[in-house]
């Protein structure tokens, strides 16, 4: 499937805007569901790394060693901000990023492979739309809007494949970096609902689309899985069922931490 990711980030960096302009001073000072972080620090974090892509700032991003302590630095520089400064930024270089983005997706450098710290590699047009996405559907939905007692703003088809797009890079990265050896047989995870399907994780810890039915198949909805596949919520207290082989099934969740 052919994914318009340009649309998805222009849709969530709208959405986070119109959502934190509701914001009164009391919640932007307000801790967030991120751990050291008020929600201002976090919607700063969504604003210098848009910004960062046209600074020197993004050699820090693609070559770190520890892209949480980076991620931190940027925040730490930004902490005494007003916050409708903060959000200035994100909307302005938000939008720039998408600007930027739809052009690099219709040429040949969409497909160049790119690094962003100890996550890997990945090409451009994934890179420069769908982790900007996942960051910022995930951040509003999980650590912002819980954390303030609002619900959490609905997505779509588009922006919810684009972010699962990210989190099964992500995740193939990570176990083929790991190698685990209890990865001996294939598990297929299968997703319902908006951005869902089926991915295939091979005992090389490639993922790929497919149906294909694994050793364990672990079986929740999209909407839920940036939830727990980022462990901000245990799968155990989630809308989670494991067949097949369920201590196979365990291990791939319990091991999962995307980011």
């Amino acid at each position: 499937m052919s994914l318009d990711r340009t649309t998805a980030l222009r849709r969530e960096c709208a959405e986070v805007v119109g959502f934190c302009r509701q914001l009164s001073d009391e919640e932007w000072r307000s801790p967030s569901g991120a751990p050291g972080w008020r929600i201002q620090d976090v919607v700063a974090h969504l604003a210098a790394s848009c910004h960062a892509i046209f600074t020197p700032a993004s050699i820090s991003l693609m070559t770190s060693k520890d892209i949480e302590r980076t991620n931190d630095v940027y925040v730490d520089k930004r902490r005494d901000w007003e916050p409708l400064k903060v959000l200035g930024e994100l909307e302005t270089w938000g939008k720039r990023l998408a600007v930027m983005s739809g052009i690099v997706a219709r040429t040949p450098i969409a497909r160049i492979p790119m690094p962003l710290g100890e996550l890997g590699r990945f090409p451009a047009a994934v890179l420069l739309n769908s982790a900007f996405v996942f960051d910022q559907h995930t951040h509003l939905r999980h650590d912002i809007a819980p954390a303030l007692g609002r619900p959490a703003p609905s997505s779509d088809e588009l922006r919810m494949a684009v972010v699962l797009e990210w989190m099964f890079a992500v995740l193939s990265n990570q176990l083929r970096a790991a190698r685990p050896a209890w990865l001996d047989r294939p598990i297929s995870i299968n997703l319902s609902g908006p951005g869902g399907g089926h991915w295939l994780v091979a005992p090389d810890g490639s993922i790929a689309p497919g149906a294909a039915e694994g050793a364990a198949q672990i079986v929740g909805t999209g909407i839920d899985f940036p939830g727990w596949a980022t462990a901000r919520t245990p799968w155990r207290e989630s809308d989670v069922k494991i067949t097949g082989d369920p201590e196979l099934g365990g291990r791939l969740l319990d091991s999962m931490n995307v980011v």
